[in-house]
């Protein structure tokens, strides 16, 4: 109240309203000023914490990819190293059927199918099959 008086009586009755707009309009481009500067700064802090979450998220995914890396080569090394277990194996069941009398010698039942095979190629007719109803 006290500041109106004063300016009234300085500035006088005719411009003081000139004045008062002015003042107005300055104080207005000084709070729209004042509110985009705490726009900018609130992005920035924004802007600041999505890198930081970016940074963080990044460390996790490599992280979660290393992780899943180190599985896959112990998981391709155990595949692996089954795989040229059961070769060897394989290898060996091939060469011991061979060298086994029990491969050398025919099953009689073998035997006797192979016998009746020959002696029907021969032309002697092949003893008759049971069956049973």
């Amino acid at each position: 109240m006290v500041i109106a008086v004063v300016a009234l009586i300085v500035i006088g009755p005719e411009r003081l309203p000139r004045v008062a707009r002015t003042l107005g309009h300055l104080f207005g481009r000084l709070q729209r000023y004042v509110n985009d500067v705490k726009a900018d700064i609130n992005r920035e802090i924004e802007l600041e914490e999505l890198r930081k979450f970016k940074t963080t998220f990044e460390d996790a995914a490599r992280g979660f990819e290393s992780s899943v890396n180190t599985t896959v080569s112990s998981v391709q090394s155990e595949v692996a190293k089954t795989e040229s277990e059961l070769n060897s194996m394989t290898q060996i069941g091939e060469t011991a059927p061979a060298s086994s009398p029990a491969a050398a010698a025919p099953a009689p039942e073998q035997a006797a199918r192979a016998q009746g095979e020959a002696g029907a190629s021969q032309g002697s007719p092949s003893p008759p099959e049971k069956t049973t109803v």
